[in-house]
């Protein structure tokens, strides 16, 4: 374990920390956005790095698309930047193309200094306040992400707790790559939903859940994320419906669930996502297109990366009949989502993911 200093920006140091396992995992981790800068697993051609980053502050604080980080208090949209609760209308800022709020409103957790709170060598633990009509949103809000990393499996967990009723929606944003390539569209893709949630022209849920069956959301078998429909590329930011035996959203005692995996056919690395939570948020990166170099002095242009986004569904405080993510005083928000990486050679039975 290791900690360096990264940067400052507003007169705060931003730290990174080291996590590594004694087969080969290492986590770079930085307190600007509780973010995830680097992921290195090992693999049948030695140690790889995974996931998109960048290799200064300033390219983080200037370029970012979330880049690893943790989104909030509101992760993913909302409807016209406003919402009620309790009878009170809320008003946030529109981020995006005017008319949604996305991810907290342009300046939310994943653009602000954590505290590193402790750290050891396999894990780290960084808090947020984030204080009543922050971005519109009602309450004062405590935040802990915690990274841990066993084997080739990175943990996150995060949590929450306010003293006044409020939505929180919290999610992990890292951009996947297993293999290095320029694009992930050959990576192949299976999701375990059945359903999703169908998006209107701003990207928000239309509120219909419509099943997958034998169209360009269907990733219920393996194939390759890479889907052309009357001579036209389908992309992805869309909200698939987890199976699950409960739509549970406190995450306290809910079991983590087979969500996802990702494979790579040219090095044959895997990726396994399970997680506490209802939904997934698929993103192909069809937007990427930055000016600055990232890990290895790669270019990242478009879907040079997948988030998979374990999560509450996009606009759920405006859609009744979504799961649950408004958080009351006296209660905890804990959500829990592993990222499991191992090789195809040695994936047994779907539950039976042994890490290489």
């Amino acid at each position: 374990m290791a900690v360096r200093r990264f940067g400052e920006v507003g007169g705060r140091s931003v730290e990174e920390v080291s996590l590594e396992t004694p087969q080969g995992l290492c986590a770079r981790v930085i307190t600007w956005g509780a973010a995830v800068r680097d992921l290195v697993v090992p693999g049948p051609g030695g140690p790889e790095p995974v996931v998109l980053g960048l290799s200064t502050l300033e390219d983080y604080i200037g370029y970012s698309p979330h880049f690893g980080a943790i989104p909030g208090r509101f992760a993913n949209r909302i409807r016209g930047g406003r919402f009620t609760l309790d009878g009170a209308v809320y008003h946030l800022p529109r981020n995006e193309a005017g008319v949604t709020s996305t991810h907290g409103g342009g300046q939310g957790f994943g653009k602000r200094v954590w505290k590193l709170f402790r750290h050891d060598a396999s894990s780290a633990s960084m808090t947020l306040r984030s204080s009543d009509g922050d971005a519109g949103y009602p309450g004062n809000v405590e935040v802990t992400c915690l990274y841990r990393v066993t084997g080739t499996t990175l943990r996150v967990e995060l949590s929450a707790v306010t003293d006044q009723a409020t939505p929180i929606n919290l999610c992990h944003h890292s951009y996947f790559n297993l293999d290095g390539s320029t694009s992930i569209l050959d990576h192949e893709l299976e999701v375990a939903a059945d359903l999703y949630t169908p998006v209107d022209e701003t990207g928000i849920p239309t509120g219909e859940i419509s099943c997958v069956a034998d169209g360009p959301f269907d990733f219920r078998t393996p194939r390759p994320i890479r889907y052309i429909r009357s001579g036209e590329r389908q992309s992805y930011d869309h909200n698939w419906v987890l199976r699950r035996s409960r739509l549970d959203t406190s995450g306290i005692d809910v079991p983590l669930a087979f969500a996802a995996r990702l494979h790579s056919p040219i090095n044959r690395r895997t990726l396994e996502v399970w997680t506490t939570e209802p939904g997934l948020q698929i993103y192909d990166g069809y937007k990427l297109d930055l000016p600055t170099p990232g890990h290895g002095g790669i270019m990242y242009g478009p879907c040079a990366g997948l988030c998979l986004e374990a999560q509450r569904f996009p606009d759920s405080p405006n859609q009744p009949h979504f799961p649950n993510s408004i958080v009351r005083p006296g209660e905890l928000s804990r959500q829990i989502t592993e990222y499991r990486f191992g090789t195809d050679c040695v994936r047994g039975r779907q539950g039976d993911f042994e890490p290489s």
